[in-house]
């Protein structure tokens, strides 16, 4: 697949317009960054990839313009690395909220640290922190938790596709863990739950996200680099579609798309696929969905028409 320019169109590069894939610091929330880089780039339309909690840092893409609306189409499988901490457990199950309680740490080789781990790969069922945006009879469950309430939260179905023990340090009671999940997993709960089938209790100590929506930190930028002057470009929206076959459009075809007309696409593609769909010079025209009979269905039109 093509990924020339790095914006949607080549008539919208007046304004900022792609991804910006922020390696986010500790200490600062994520609607701090979208703040931010909306004054930065001059744009009211900023959205992010998923949320990271203040104290945790890492990839966190940024869709600047019309990018915002290709959110819906990537990837929503997440990478961390992280520390957990054993023999303690906390309200919030990580080591920013009260400790709850402390209990003695069993003594753990790495061999049972890893049958420990085991049953939490794969498909599993996770219940989210006391602390979390999850809502709970129209209120987040953080604000309830804030003032000293209990939400019933149910459990999830999450998937954790990879999950590797990096380190074990028995004198700490620490480990550190890679983990490759899909979206809406929570590493405070995996912490939590780790604690508990050791009955000794954990909680997160430290946690920094390595993937977000295909972005990795390779690509991110510091807090520090927004103040150059010119900001730096944004990334090219086909760089995070590459999951998705590409259709290239002939030039008699674009007004048509432009009008969301559907088109007959190549007899290869399966039916109910979306499809990342070309200008004839390349740049990115929108996404569409195949539909019976080898048809191109518009689902997301940029540029459109009338």
């Amino acid at each position: 697949m093509t990924t020339s320019g790095s914006r949607l169109s080549a008539n919208q590069s007046q304004a900022p317009c792609g991804f910006l894939i922020l390696d986010k610091p500790a200490g600062v929330t994520s609607h701090g960054c979208v703040a931010l880089v909306r004054r930065r780039y001059g744009l009211k339309r900023v959205g992010h990839g998923g949320t990271l909690d203040p104290a945790v840092t890492g990839v966190l893409p940024l869709a600047l313009g019309s990018a915002t609306r290709l959110l819906p189409y990537l990837d929503g499988a997440k990478a961390y690395r992280g520390v957990i901490q054993l023999g303690l457990c906390t309200d919030s199950d990580d080591l920013t909220g009260a400790v709850l309680e402390r209990r003695p740490l069993p003594p753990l080789s790495r061999q049972e640290l890893e049958a420990a781990l085991n049953p939490f790969r794969g498909p599993i069922l996770q219940r989210p922190p006391q602390v979390s945006a999850v809502h709970v009879q129209g209120e987040r469950a953080y604000a309830r938790a804030r003032r000293g309430e209990h939400s019933e939260l149910q459990e999830r179905a999450v998937t954790i596709e990879r999950l590797e023990l990096l380190s074990w340090e028995p004198s700490s009671g620490q480990l550190e863990l890679e983990v490759r999940c899909s979206a809406g997993t929570y590493i405070r709960s995996l912490a939590r739950d780790l604690g508990e089938a050791l009955v000794c209790g954990g909680a997160l100590a430290r946690l920094r996200r390595t993937e977000a929506l295909g972005f990795t930190l390779s690509g991110a930028v510091g807090l520090e680099d927004l103040e150059a002057e010119p900001p730096p470009p944004p990334l090219a929206p086909l760089l995070a579609l590459g999951q998705y076959p590409a259709f290239t459009l002939e030039p008699g075809d674009l007004v048509s798309w432009r009008c969301g007309r559907r088109l007959a696409g190549p007899a290869h593609l399966s039916e109910d696929q979306v499809v990342v769909i070309l200008d004839p010079d390349g740049n990115l025209a929108g996404m569409a969905r195949t539909v019976p009979d080898g048809w191109l269905q518009p689902r997301l039109v940029l540029e459109a028409m009338g």
